[in-house]
């Protein structure tokens, strides 16, 4: 696993959670349960504590840096999308952060917020719950109706179940000269995160299901 010491303090990682050998983990970084970290992000506790909690999705090309006087937390269920930063700053509870996304130092994106991708959120934005942040400087668009929080990660996402299956799934391999005759397809229900429209409603559609299940049994 690609972590590294700084001044003697080494990076904790949750036997439960998956770290792609090209990600990196320096310093006082702690993660939690059931993540997963992808490859090329960059978790840098060397400034300050970076707190990645439960069935949090670090996605791949980010960063995250910790500042010496705030701890740097990812909460519990959070998506940060590809290439996203986050300074010194705190991403509520089943937030998602969008593509190439900046969040500076001492913002606080509420829980089961969505950032958008390339907004940019300037130092000490306070961000509501359930709010759509958009722009650069990012403001907050409107609020989300809670059934509308399509990405929350209950610990049965998408992501949850990649972090899972990727302690054993994923293996380092040689590629193939051709393709097979018969090649599989991926078993995945994984789609974009949508506020409206056909995607959202079939992702309700997907969780209503699952309650329903979880009722039956």
């Amino acid at each position: 696993m690609p972590c590294y010491a700084y001044q003697g303090i080494v990076p904790v990682v949750d036997p439960t959670s998956y770290v792609h050998p090209l990600a990196a983990l320096i310093g006082d970084v702690i993660v939690g349960p059931g993540c997963f970290i992808a490859p090329g992000a960059s978790l840098r506790g060397d400034f300050g504590r970076i707190v990645v909690e439960g069935d949090s999705s670090v996605q791949d090309s980010c960063t995250i840096h910790g500042s010496a006087d705030i701890d740097t937390v990812i909460g519990r269920g959070a998506t940060i999308g590809h290439g996203s930063i986050i300074h010194g700053a705190t991403v509520g509870e089943n937030a998602l952060i969008g593509m190439n996304a900046v969040v500076l130092d001492h913002a606080h994106v509420g829980a089961e917020s969505l950032v958008a991708a390339l907004a940019l959120v300037k130092n000490g934005m306070q961000i509501p719950e359930r709010s759509l942040v958009a722009g650069n400087p990012a403001a907050v668009v409107r609020s989300i109706e809670p059934n509308k929080v399509t990405w929350k990660n209950d610990g049965h996402g998408e992501y949850q179940r990649l972090a899972r299956e990727a302690l054993t799934d994923i293996v380092e391999t040689e590629p193939l000269n051709a393709v097979e005759a018969d090649r599989p397809r991926l078993k995945s229900e994984a789609v974009g995160v949508r506020l409206s429209g056909p995607v959202a409603d079939y992702r309700e559609r997907q969780m209503a299901k699952k309650i329903e299940e979880g009722r039956a049994n």
